[in-house]
């Protein structure tokens, strides 16, 4: 018992250590809970997707893509082509007074929850990024685990769970600060340059 508990902590602090850095998901998922816009769906996405992904990780399906090389690459290219295009869009929001949306708008649009949901999908399965966290590295640190790879695996779902659970639904603390068109400017400006930053890392192959 003592060993399994050790195991799913080990896998949550990993799992916590690698996703709590400053990127396209997270600051996607920041901007969403702040609008307060499909926050639930946005949030279920990004969990489920890790828990799948780390569980590929875990089941060993990491060393069959690296067989892959090329297929990698081509996930790489549309990824950073579609940070790229969102980047350009919250930059423009940024550029523009009065174009952010209010973080106290309440409510969420018709067609904003699947446009969020899209968005969202595109986020995390278009990112190389993600794959090389989860399948990769996660599934990595698992095998050392042996039989309690598994009991890794789900501690590292877990902390995925929690951090973007605490991400989405912690960001409306922040409505208060970002009810002024300034601070929603500076909000999609650093969600711009985040975009753009990732975006040319994964066209260019950097």
């Amino acid at each position: 018992m003592n060993h399994a508990l050790t195991a799913a902590a080990a896998g949550f602090g990993a799992g916590l250590s690698l996703i709590v850095a400053i990127g396209a998901q997270n600051a996607f998922v920041l901007r969403q809970g702040v609008r307060r816009d499909a926050v639930l769906a946005v949030v279920g996405i990004c969990a489920l997707s890790d828990a799948l992904l780390i569980s590929l990780g875990v089941g060993g399906v990491g060393a069959v893509v690296v067989a892959w090389p090329g297929a990698v690459r081509a996930v790489g290219l549309v990824g950073g082509a579609f940070l790229l295009c969102y980047g350009v869009l919250a930059a423009r929001r940024a550029a523009r007074p009065g174009t952010g949306l209010r973080a106290d708008a309440g409510g969420t649009a018709p067609g904003s929850r699947r446009r969020a949901v899209l968005t969202c999908l595109a986020m995390t399965w278009l990112n190389p990024h993600v794959y090389l966290d989860t399948v990769f590295l996660l599934g990595a640190l698992a095998a050392d685990r042996g039989p309690l790879r598994w009991t890794f695996g789900l501690g590292a779902a877990l902390a995925s769970l929690c951090w973007f659970a605490a991400l989405g639904f912690g960001a409306r603390l922040l409505g208060r600060v970002l009810a002024g068109p300034t601070a929603w400017r500076v909000l999609d400006g650093l969600v711009a340059l985040t975009m753009l930053g990732l975006g040319l890392v994964l066209v260019t192959g950097a």
